[in-house]
């Protein structure tokens, strides 16, 4: 194991600053225009391939970089191979370079080699003919064993030969060269080189030249490398002239630092390829550059609208694969696992939405709009597993689905959602999600169902509600102050069981039919909330589906399996519906019982005396006024029946804990 010593003893800066630092670069904080993007995929990134691509795949990457808006490409070294060679006039020969797009080659100083290159290019619309050779104290020592003096001629013969070669030539060519291993060489003498070239060439404002500078290893922090630029951006000779590029490798991890900050420093060019690819750890990602200078408002000229088309392409052609993490494209990227994540970017796009961020893109967690790349929000941004939280189950629900949860109804459907993940040890898709929530809320009937109902406006509302149960059928009349409300009376009175109506809630469906409604009903029973979800192109079947659903859940949770006998059950409909008048002696008419046997029976089957089942439903409809109207209690007390108010705000305090007029405050 490596101690300090050894390492401050083996390792040390391979780098040079400049001899003079201005820094200003600094004080830029963006990239205000693209530079010329030059795509070198076919040939840097082909060669670090495995297996180089074949020629057909070489030329179907090729359209892929034009459609993309790649205005220059470097297609190869053709004087290395016949592979290479013969793809250049392929290009040519087939006729697949546009007017506007321009090829470069890459040659060494040798003159066979530039000989050959000058035979691949005969014809093509536009040609960057690319010389290098190394400059590093390196590759001087320990490769070429020259001077600075010799590597510099190197640089200068190949130069002249260049320029012969062109005027040889029939063609349009623009020269280029590259001090290789810039990033390790004396930047005074990178600059000495490149200007003893720049004499050669003599640019001018027809006839520019391009002077690329390449991290060829990547040996420094980014801002070294930017100091380095912005040294040769005020130094070399012709600057006006001379489109300086960089080519920034990414042994370290900088290289869309050195791009980027290579730009601030004077660069007009980037050379690098898609995702990345290229020797060792890969060239500078322009894929991500481009897209960084999108998220400050910047038109890179790229069009990256249909990012995993293009990564798609990419990896088949390269048979390399991008990793889930890499930015813009990763499978990833977008994805929010997180519970207050997920909930900050639901309630980003709902404040975009409502357009209180006017046109500009500002939600949390993404940077971008992933829809300008073409991914999409139902699978690539909100994820669901046992860490995510209400607001990502409900985003997904309403995004892929058209469910708008109540905001009450959130956290218990999240908890259900990420429970189900924890307990399976895996993410859950959407699908998923769907049927879950299906199985626990939407149109419920483990123990009955409502097939029917019948309404008419009678003091209220009068339905008569056909309730199925074990494969019988019962006809339940009750009353209310709305349908919902008749509905859920009836269902009390045929189970014997006591809840409020909570909460109520509706809209169209967003996602598939527009012709369906959805409806969320909550009832409350000792304190717990039971949730139920209708569907249904009719809103009020769907609204009685949800209650239905809700009042089954409560059911299944305490254990009631059946109704009540059907007299008790048209006992306290009567009363209900009577309540202001019914008395024993009326009731003992209607139903051919004596007085005592039908307290005794109302007793046993209903769990309170007469007496008890008119107040409670007294009670009910004073509650009803008390929220709903503007009455004064002395009013309220005696429209349900109660002349003496005293009387009547005892009971209701006995009832309730709070008087009439605390309830109503409660209330609104």
């Amino acid at each position: 194991m490596m101690n300090k010593t050894t390492i401050s003893k083996k390792y040390g800066r391979t780098y040079h600053m400049p001899p003079e630092v201005t820094y200003d670069w600094v004080k830029k904080d963006t990239i205000e225009k693209p530079p010329v993007w030059c795509s070198v995929d076919l040939r840097d990134g082909n060669q670090a391939l495995i297996d180089p691509m074949p020629l057909e795949d070489k030329l179907e990457f090729f359209k892929l970089l034009v459609d993309i808006g790649f205005k220059e490409i470097e297609v190869g070294f053709p004087a290395s191979s016949d592979t290479e060679y013969n793809f250049i006039r392929a290009l040519i020969e087939r006729d697949m370079i546009p007017g506007d797009v321009t090829i470069q080659v890459l040659t060494q100083a040798r003159e066979h080699i530039i000989k050959k290159t000058f035979e691949a290019v005969k014809g093509a619309p536009h040609a960057v003919v690319h010389l290098y050779n190394s400059t590093s104290v390196e590759q001087r020592e320990q490769v070429f064993k020259k001077d600075k003096e010799a590597i510099k001629q190197l640089a200068v013969d190949g130069a002249k030969l260049l320029k012969e070669m062109a005027e040889a030539t029939d063609g349009n060519f623009t020269f280029e060269y590259s001090p290789e291993s810039f990033s390790q060489t004396e930047p005074e003498y990178a600059l000495e080189v490149c200007n003893a070239v720049l004499d050669i060439w003599q640019p001018d404002a027809n006839h520019k030249a391009i002077i690329n500078l390449p991290s060829t290893v990547q040996v420094a922090m980014p801002h070294v490398f930017a100091c380095q630029i912005e040294y040769m951006h005020k130094h070399l000779k012709y600057r006006e002239n001379v489109v300086l590029s960089v080519h920034p490798h990414n042994d370290r991890g900088c290289g869309v630092s050195d791009a980027e900050f290579g730009i601030l420093a004077g660069a007009d060019r980037v050379e690098g390829t898609l995702f990345g690819n290229g020797e060792r750890t890969g060239n500078v990602d322009i894929v991500t550059v481009a897209i960084n200078m999108m998220c400050h408002g910047v038109d890179s000229g790229l069009d990256f609208s249909n990012i995993m088309q293009v990564r798609e392409a990419y990896e088949r052609f390269t048979g390399m694969k991008v990793h889930e993490r890499v930015p813009y494209a990763g499978d990833l990227v977008f994805t929010a696992f997180s519970g207050s994540h997920q909930d900050a970017i639901s309630k980003g796009m709902t404040w975009l939405k409502e357009g209180k961020s006017g046109n500009r893109w500002d939600v949390p967690y993404l940077p971008i709009d992933p829809e300008d790349v073409g991914r999409e929000y139902e699978s690539d941004v909100i994820r669901i597993n046992s860490v995510s939280g209400k607001g990502g189950v409900a985003f997904v629900l309403k995004q892929q689905f058209g469910f708008s949860l109540p905001a009450a109804m959130k956290e218990e459907v999240g908890y259900l959602i990420k429970g189900v993940s924890d307990r399976r040890h895996q993410e859950l898709h959407p699908s998923e999600i769907y049927e879950i929530f299906e199985e626990n809320y939407i149109n419920l009937h483990n123990v009955f169902s409502i097939p029917e109902c019948h309404f008419r406006q009678e003091k209220g509302i009068r339905a008569e509600v056909t309730i199925e149960q074990n494969g019988e059928s019962r006809l339940i009349k009750a009353g209310g102050n709305g349908r919902l409300d008749a509905v859920s009376n009836a269902v009390k009175t045929y189970f014997g069981i006591s809840y409020q109506l909570s909460v109520y809630e509706e809209h169209a469906i967003s996602k598939g039919s527009s012709s369906k409604a959805a409806a969320y009903v909550a009832i409350l029973c000792d304190g717990k909330l039971y949730w139920g979800v209708g569907v249904d192109e009719d809103i009020i079947k769907a609204s009685i589906a949800a209650l239905v659903s809700a009042a089954n859940k409560l059911a299944v949770e305490q254990h009631i399996t059946e109704g009540r006998e059907e007299r008790i059950v048209e006992i306290i409909s009567y009363i209900k519906n009577d309540y202001m008048n019914v008395t024993l002696d009326t009731l003992s008419e209607e139903f051919h019982l004596s007085k005592p046997y039908l307290s005794k029976y109302i007793k046993e089957k209903a769990g309170m005396t007469f007496q008890e089942a008119v107040r409670k439903e007294r009670m009910k409809k004073a509650r009803t006024l008390l929220r709903e109207t503007d009455q004064t209690v002395e009013t309220v007390a005696a429209e349900v029946g109660y002349e003496n108010v005293e009387h009547f705000n005892r009971l209701f305090k006995k009832n309730y804990g709070i008087t009439p007029v605390q309830y109503r405050k409660q209330e609104e």
